[in-house]
């Protein structure tokens, strides 16, 4: 296994938990205490989590884990939430893409079909797209935000501001009913109520686990999504009460 697939382990298995001891690790990755000892110290270095005599515990509240260690987790559902979205874009539509990792999986989706205008302030979704002359492709310039390789701020605003998207497509770090959607970072979400803004259709896509949390900056009440396309381990609970704000649940 390689080193960053070990970290996104680590990473995914002490946040659930919320701790884990080496020799658990150890068992879970199949390689030696040694090798687990000397990622903790590293992710530990990097503020990812906290170091502890026998293993590990999780780091600052809500933290934002860099995009990397993020592309493993729920990686099916991710697929599958990706295939059922890209059913709601028609041939020939201008859609707008966030970063996160389910948006980078509907970027994938959507290449392989082709016809249609993607726009978006996502890097590694422009690397992706740049090479496929099938998908007409606009990049939204800005501030680089290292944790989500995504393009931010005013500048990222103000271009949205001249277009006309179908269809926008956004990642969400949080979703309730009562605070909407959340992400970490206040420009992000100021960026993402752009695409919002500039679209005829909004379309949040999060996998369950996302369902019930709120974090730092709000991007917009569900009163302004039309659709949610999650997985199956949303609850009946919250599927009702996205329903009762307008939003058409979609599981994957």
């Amino acid at each position: 296994m390689l080193k960053a697939d070990r970290s996104a382990r680590i990473l995914a298995h002490v946040t659930e938990a919320g701790s884990a001891d080496v020799h658990a690790l150890a068992g879970l990755l199949g390689v030696s205490t040694a090798t687990v000892r000397r990622d903790l110290q590293e992710l530990h270095e990097q503020g990812l989590l906290h170091r502890t005599r026998g293993g590990a515990v999780t780091g600052p509240v809500n933290l934002e884990l860099p995009l990397r260690h993020r592309s493993e987790k729920q990686r099916e559902e991710k697929r599958r939430i990706a295939q059922a979205a890209a059913a709601l874009v028609p041939d020939g539509a201008v859609v707008g893409l966030s970063g996160g990792t389910t948006t980078s999986e509907l970027a994938r989706v959507l290449a392989e079909r082709g016809g249609i205008t993607v726009v978006t302030n996502a890097v590694n979704v422009a690397a992706d797209l740049i090479v496929r002359p099938e998908v007409r492709l606009v990049v939204i310039g800005g501030i680089a935000r290292t944790a989500s390789y995504e393009l931010v701020g005013p500048a990222a605003d103000r271009m949205l501001s001249q277009y006309h998207l179908d269809v926008a497509f956004i990642g969400v770090d949080g979703l309730t009913a009562e605070e909407g959607c959340t992400t970490h970072d206040e420009m992000e979400a100021q960026t993402d109520r752009a695409f919002l803004r500039s679209s005829a259709r909004a379309v949040v896509l999060a996998d369950s686990t996302k369902a019930g949390r709120v974090t730092f900056a709000r991007i917009c009440p569900l009163a302004e999504v039309h659709d949610l396309v999650t997985d199956d381990g949303l609850t009946e609970a919250q599927e009702k009460a996205f329903a009762a704000c307008g939003v058409r649940v979609r599981r994957a």
